[in-house]
């Protein structure tokens, strides 16, 4: 214990440094903030193309494409969640083949963002379905898209392993939450 034997200032300079490993210590020690994201991972051999639509404030949007490769997730929306249901629109590049659903939502063939979900045709847009997701108003959720696990079902033909029991039923055919 050479330290004991310090002088007034030497205890000073020995109690400044314990703070200082006190404080960094506990910075280096606090967990780091959760990631609050919405994802999509592709579990399948293909190249995919991804587009989501959700309702914020100011109404419908739709977003594309995020283009996907094999075995491979991207973070569509960074933060916090702003709505419990996101729309999916997903195509198989390379086998062809796509997860859609009963939401009808504006896209076009190029990058896009597109506001409301009215009159997409008339507005020079495509319609397109969509299948809802039910994030159960989670801060983050992580969307799994896989291929066809049934041997019945066409082999080009994808599916989407959905959420935990207790969503809500689907959407009404061409109508949006």
């Amino acid at each position: 214990m050479m330290w004991a034997l310090a002088d007034g200032d030497g205890w000073r300079r020995w109690r400044c440094v314990g703070s200082a490993l006190v404080v960094l210590v506990c910075v280096l020690a606090a967990p780091a903030p959760a990631a609050a994201d919405f994802r999509l991972c592709n579990n399948t051999g293909s190249r995919i193309g991804i587009a989501i639509g959700y309702k914020d404030r100011d109404g419908w949007t739709t977003e594309g494409w995020w283009n996907l490769a094999p075995r491979a997730c991207e973070t569509l929306m960074h933060g916090s969640l702003i709505a419990r249901y996101y729309y999916i629109h997903a195509v198989d590049y390379d086998r062809g083949g796509e997860w859609s659903g009963q939401a009808y939502m504006c896209t076009r063939e190029k990058e896009f963002t597109i506001r409301g979900t009215e009159d997409c045709l008339v507005r020079g847009y495509e319609r397109t379905g969509f299948f809802e997701v039910d994030t159960t108003e989670q801060r983050s959720w992580t969307v799994q898209l896989t291929d066809s696990p049934s041997p019945a079902s066409s082999p080009a033909m994808p599916s989407y392993l959905p959420p935990p029991p207790g969503g809500r039923p689907p959407p009404q055919p061409g109508s949006p939450k």
